[in-house]
Formats: C-alpha cells, sequence, structure tokens
C-alpha cells in the first residue's frame, strides 16, 4: 500500500524585490535544523540591499534556534544599515518574541504600516 510522497517538511524561501528592498516568504519550519540555510541566504543578500522583509505567514514552528537566527541576522543588517523587518507572524511566534523581550525590536514592521499582500 503506498501513500504517495511525504509532505515537505523544513523550510523554504521565495526571495522577490519589494520596493526599495527584498521580500522574503518563509513557508514551513524555523527550527534548529533549517536556520544554517536561511542564515546563509539572508545574510548573502543584506550587503546588496537597503531593506528585507521577512514574511513569515507560512511559518508553522519558531523552535529557540529560529528566534536565535533571526536576532543574528537582525545585527547583521543592522551592522550594514541594512533595514530588518518581520511581517505576517502568527500569535506563537509574537507570544515567543514577547516572552524574550524582543517583541519591540521586530514590532517596526507594524508601526511602519508595511503591508504584505
Amino acid at each position: 500500500m503506498s501513500l504517495g510522497p511525504a509532505p515537505a517538511q523544513g523550510l523554504r524561501l521565495q526571495i522577490s524585490p519589494w520596493e526599495n528592498g527584498l521580500l522574503v516568504r518563509c513557508n514551513g519550519r524555523l527550527t534548529a535544523e533549517h536556520t544554517d540555510s536561511l542564515k546563509s541566504r539572508v545574510r548573502g543578500l543584506i550587503p546588496t540591499t537597503k531593506g528585507i522583509i521577512l514574511d513569515l505567514r507560512e511559518v508553522t514552528r519558531l523552535d529557540s534556534a529560529g528566534l536565535g537566527a533571526l536576532v543574528g541576522l537582525y545585527i547583521s543588517a543592522r551592522k550594514a544599515n541594512c533595514q530588518f523587518l518581520l511581517a505576517n507572524y502568527n500569535q506563537s511566534v509574537k507570544d515567543l518574541l514577547g516572552l524574550t523581550n524582543l517583541l519591540s525590536v521586530f514590532e517596526d514592521c507594524a508601526r511602519s504600516g508595511v503591508r504584505i499582500p
């Protein structure tokens, strides 16, 4: 009895231009197994753009390693004078950011009125 292929696990990134920067749509799990791919892809973009928006609408899980990756990317972007924003994160991501006192760091996107369709 064949059940067909298993659904894709992991993290997929889709990068596209957005206003004066780049939009990185994340789909899947932002966990320890997948943070290296996110960090390497996004760090490579930082020197080439004025801003990066990570769209987390399709992120199904975020763990402490994923949170660490977001903080590391934020720091790298700030050092390079590149704006780094998070958009469309769900309530569990918001709760995790709040528990770690990082919500105010990443709420700039909401305050600036950026809307990602």
